[in-house]
């Protein structure tokens, strides 16, 4: 065996030991930190041992120190921020939930935040403050130097979950006129440039840009070439403007790892990279879920009053509702009261099409979402969801029609129930592609109130097809 090989043996069983190490002591198999070791912390910061929750939480890595945050109770957090102080980096910040890093910055001094502040990406920066009050929000950009001060108020200054909100202003731009040699010696002489970049933008004498290059491209080209020559002038500028959902889809759709991103004039203004639009991708995938339930942001470090606020309103809103659907049984007591088999088995119809309305609005909302569906497909969509919903109505009819026939040895109680179930599937069907896609040609968010709206539809006209049919067919 060489040197070399016993030497990269070295290494890799050096490698392994401390894998092992930061395994078997802090953290599980999964990744996450380990009970006992959560536990041992808590007990330091009870005790008042600061050093020893130095020494516990100091080989961490920021994401894992983030984690132990969220792991931990509110009120022992300052805590811990405070014994810890000289390890709050600016990532470990960057990693915190939202939530606990809104209790955290509120319980630091403006300079501390804004030292903090100075230490991130611009994007990372302006999440930490944008949620503060506005007369901590200027406190902190007070104590900021003036450069990082004007780039944050600027982003601030863009609309929330924007493209201006999101983009990093780290990036290398150049003008067109350079040949490779010029940029790779520009590159190497320039301190100030960004750590991390994967192209760089070539910009006209307006500052609109007109190409990039890639590392790649540069690296291996003679240095004699114009830039002009081994640049792609296609590109997805991204308008400051632009929803940070409509980016992410961008991205997902032509494979981007960066993309410019312009003002009104279209001057480049800065960049966003693949990393950040991860982020985004979770968020709002697990956002449409949660709107659908009526559970609001979903996080479990969000404050417990804002989570009973969220959740009551969509519930009342949901009482509501039901007062509706009920109001329609109300309307049939006395046929109920001659024959009460019908109260047993009105909610199989309700309760069937409200599952197939759930189905169907969980579809076309993802599909909204992902742009899916468009102007263009509309109709095609809308057809498509009815042929499903007869198909499936036909079928749970006929199944409960022919069991509800011979249990109860009533045909025509199996006709009736059969056509109700039919008529509501349809109704859900249609409901549960309308409602969101109406709402979204009104610009209201369709994952926040179709759900309301649907189950209304599907449990008014459940009850409204069922009992109706049995009073027209003679039944009751």
């Amino acid at each position: 065996m060489t040197p070399a090989e016993l030497l990269a043996q070295r290494d890799e069983t050096a490698d392994d030991a401390v894998l092992e190490l930061r395994v078997d002591d802090r953290l599980d198999e999964e990744n996450t930190l380990k009970k006992n070791f959560v536990r041992r912390v808590r007990e330091a910061l009870e005790a008042g041992e600061t050093g020893q929750v130095y020494d516990l939480v100091e080989p961490l890595h920021p994401a894992d120190v983030a984690d132990l945050f969220e792991l931990i109770d509110a009120d022992e957090r300052p805590a811990l921020a405070k014994a810890i102080s000289d390890l709050m980096s600016g990532e470990v910040f960057a990693e915190l939930n939202d939530h606990v890093r809104e209790l955290l910055v509120e319980s630091l001094p403006a300079g501390e935040v804004a030292d903090i502040a100075e230490q991130l990406d611009t994007d990372d920066a302006v999440a930490m403050l944008e949620d503060l009050d506005e007369d901590d929000q200027q406190a902190v950009l007070a104590e900021m130097e003036p450069e990082d001060r004007a780039a944050i108020e600027t982003a601030l200054s863009y609309p929330e979950e924007s493209a201006g909100r999101l983009m990093s202003r780290d990036f290398v731009a150049v003008p067109e006129h350079m040949r490779v040699g010029d940029l790779i010696d520009f590159l190497r002489e320039d301190h100030d440039l960004a750590n991390e970049f994967w192209e760089v933008f070539i910009v006209d004498a307006r500052h609109h840009p007109v190409g990039t290059c890639a590392l790649s491209w540069i690296l291996r080209a003679p240095r004699n070439i114009a830039l002009t020559d081994v640049m792609t002038r296609e590109q997805s500028l991204i308008p400051v403007s632009m929803d940070q959902e409509e980016v992410a889809l961008r991205f997902q759709k032509y494979a981007l790892i960066s993309a410019a991103v312009v003002d009104a004039d279209g001057r480049l203004v800065g960049q966003i990279t693949v990393d950040d639009v991860v982020h985004i991708i979770q968020e709002e995938a697990g956002e449409d879920a949660l709107l659908l339930s009526g559970a609001g942001d979903g996080d479990i470090n969000e404050p417990i009053k804002y989570t009973i606020r969220t959740r009551l309103t969509w519930l009342v809103v949901n009482l509501g509702t039901a007062v509706i659907a009920s109001s329609v049984v109300g309307l049939f007591q006395g046929a109920i009261a001659r024959f009460a088999l019908l109260a047993v088995l009105m909610p199989i119809v309700s309760g069937m099409g409200g599952n197939a309305g759930t189905q169907t609005l969980a579809v076309v909302v993802r599909a909204l979402a992902t742009n899916q569906i468009t102007s263009s497909n509309t109709w095609r969509m809308i057809i498509r969801e009815f042929s499903i919903a007869s198909a499936n109505g036909l079928s749970l009819g006929i199944l409960i029609g022919s069991g509800v026939g011979l249990i109860f040895g009533n045909p025509l109680l199996g006709m009736v129930i059969a056509a109700a179930m039919l008529i509501n599937n349809l109704v859900a069907g249609l409901a549960g592609i309308l409602v969101p896609v109406t709402l979204d040609k009104l610009k209201i968010d369709p994952a926040v109130s179709s759900a309301v709206f649907v189950t209304m539809a599907t449990d008014v006209m459940g009850f409204f097809s069922f009992l109706g049919l049995a009073v027209l067919s003679g039944l009751a």
